[in-house]
């Protein structure tokens, strides 16, 4: 499964500084059985925007540590809202269809 947010810093805070603090909070919550990765994408052409992408296990897994996220990682999280917009895009199931490229890349 895959939560995924698009995070745009305001006038004045730049993506690589939302991007300090997300990775902290990201190696705590990684720290989690049920997690799998986290990964932020640089928007092309829009220095201040990025996309990040979590994958889980399950959306029930997910949804049982965003309720009982550790208080560091509430703490980092809540220190960025001053300084991002966070758009919410959606959750979505692991590909039913896929295309590789020959050697599946």
């Amino acid at each position: 499964m895959h939560y995924v947010f698009e995070v745009t810093a305001k006038p004045g805070y730049t993506i690589e500084q939302y991007a300090e603090a997300w990775v902290r909070a990201s190696e705590l919550i990684q720290q989690a059985p049920s997690a799998q990765g986290t990964r932020l994408h640089r928007k092309i052409g829009d220095e201040r925007t990025a996309l990040a992408i979590a994958t889980w296990e399950n959306k029930a897994a997910r949804d049982a540590l965003a309720a009982l996220l550790p208080e560091r990682v509430q703490e980092i999280i809540q220190s960025q809202a001053p300084f991002v917009e966070i758009h919410f895009i959606g959750e979505f199931e692991a590909p039913e269809w896929e295309v590789l490229p020959p050697g599946g890349c």
